[in-house]
């Protein structure tokens, strides 16, 4: 079908076409005057993100998901519980009738109205930023405007307690754990007093310097007896006048020079007399006693020198014995140390464990006792002048469009069942030629033209193309 026939077919019937638009905007003005009126309160939150929590420094997130939630927590039964509650909703004997008659008394009361609530409220984020509004729509504009405000302090409310519900709850954890930590510290540190007094530990570190400075004290006098032992076993190897300490003595060695000028004596006298000269032989005696003194007075030194190293020899024993102990006690004193610092350890650990836990604390104490939020009223909502529903010029524009296409509708199935000659394109389809001429309009030249019941009526093949027709 071509434009023109449809055209020529809505002129034909344009009387189903405008009564059926008339009706329709009828209908829509009629359900404007007969519907009740209903006003819309809007007001309005902020979530702010621009400065950090005072407590924790951490911020908010103003990520589409974040803003989703807290429309969602707007939305919720306990932000609309708060208001039931803030309102006193629940002590309302109307609603309560009402509620009765709907129910049968089935089911809670309070929800029921919170549902009746979240039917009429609209909660919609403002597009790039951070503000969320909340529209309430109501047959009165006061209590609109007062439910969409409580609507809103029940969410900064629900809010709050949020965010101090969980730091409440770890508050009563941290302090049962502060407990169980400060009796863990009191146990170490019982323990690490009980063991200092069991050792008999005041300053070990102080005890130990001094044990060990003494052990060192042995270790250098054993050394030095040990190089004097080791000299008079040497010296004792060799004897009579060519041991070292024989040749060392004064007492020998003044006996030697007493001897030598005695033989330069016995020289000088065995020149000048004869060998049975009384001063020959006296001096000769005095030669055999001076020799037989220094043979006497090297074994007396050898034998100190043998004493001497036996005396060196048991001192050395004894200072290794005494080393030999030291170290033992050094190394007691030692272990008694380690295992008091282990001791040490135990305690300071558990002191850092609670001064962590007592921190943690303290900040849940003062995020559980805050009463700041980051959302904050920016747009208490006013009773609205005029209704916001019904809204008849949108309802009479829906009515036009409505009623447009219901008519069209309504003419082209009036028109298919009874399909008349509208145009010289209808005639065409019918014979299958085109047309050499066409007589001029009637009403043109003051004619009559016939009514639409007496168009010809136009058979079915006419729909349709023939191509032997065409030929």
């Amino acid at each position: 079908m071509k434009f023109s026939q449809f055209l020529a077919i809505l002129r034909a019937r344009w009387l189903i076409l405008a009564g059926t638009l008339l009706f329709f905007i009828t209908l829509a003005v009629l359900a404007s005057l007969m519907m009740a009126k209903k006003y819309t309160a809007t007001a309005a939150v902020l979530v702010d993100s621009r400065s950090p929590d005072p407590i924790t420094g951490v911020m908010s997130s103003t990520s589409a998901s974040y803003i989703s939630t807290q429309m969602d927590i707007i939305r919720s039964e306990r932000v609309a519980l708060k208001v039931v509650k803030e309102l006193k909703l629940d002590d309302n004997k109307q609603l309560r009738s009402i509620w009765q008659t709907k129910t049968g008394g089935m089911g809670s009361f309070p929800n029921w109205i919170t549902d009746l609530l979240l039917d009429n409220l609209d909660v919609r984020p403002t597009k790039d930023s951070s503000v969320i509004s909340v529209s309430y729509v109501g047959a009165d504009p006061t209590f609109a405007a007062a439910i969409a405000n409580a609507f809103v302090d029940a969410y900064i409310d629900t809010s709050l307690e949020l965010r101090v519900e969980p730091a409440k709850q770890f508050n009563q954890m941290f302090q049962m754990q502060l407990k169980q930590s400060r009796d863990r510290i009191d146990s170490a540190q019982t323990k690490l007093s009980a063991f200092q007094q069991a050792k008999g530990i005041t300053a070990a570190d102080e005890r130990m310097d001094v044990e060990t400075a003494r052990l060192n004290e042995l270790s250098s006098t054993l050394v030095s007896l040990q190089t004097q032992s080791a000299g008079a076993l040497s010296r004792t190897g060799s004897t009579g006048l060519n041991s070292p300490d024989a040749q060392a003595s004064p007492v020998i060695s003044t006996l030697k020079a007493d001897l030598a000028r005695q033989e330069a004596k016995l020289k000088e006298l065995s020149a000048r007399y004869g060998d049975q000269h009384p001063a020959i032989a006296e001096t000769r005696s005095s030669i055999a006693e001076l020799k037989q003194r220094i043979v006497d007075e090297a074994k007396s030194v050898n034998l100190a020198t043998g004493a001497t190293s036996q005396i060196s020899r048991d001192y050395e024993a004894r200072i290794r014995a005494q080393l030999n102990a030291q170290r033992e006690r050094v190394l007691q004193l030692k272990a008694v140390r380690d295992e008091a610092l282990m001791l040490q350890r135990d305690v300071d650990s558990a002191q850092r464990a609670y001064d962590a836990i007592l921190a943690r604390a303290n900040q849940s104490v003062l995020e559980s006792s805050s009463n700041q939020t980051n959302v904050s009223s920016l747009k208490v909502a006013v009773p609205p002048l005029a209704h916001s529903a019904p809204r008849p010029i949108l309802y009479i524009l829906q009515a036009i469009f409505v009623g447009l296409f219901l008519g069209i509708a309504m003419a082209m199935a009036v028109e298919m069942r009874n399909r008349r000659i509208r145009s010289t394109e209808d005639i065409e389809d019918l014979i299958g030629i085109d047309l050499l001429g066409r007589m001029p309009d009637a009403t043109a030249t003051g004619g009559i033209s016939l009514p639409i019941k007496f168009a010809p009526r136009l058979p079915a093949r006419a729909l349709l193309q023939l191509p032997s027709a065409s030929k």
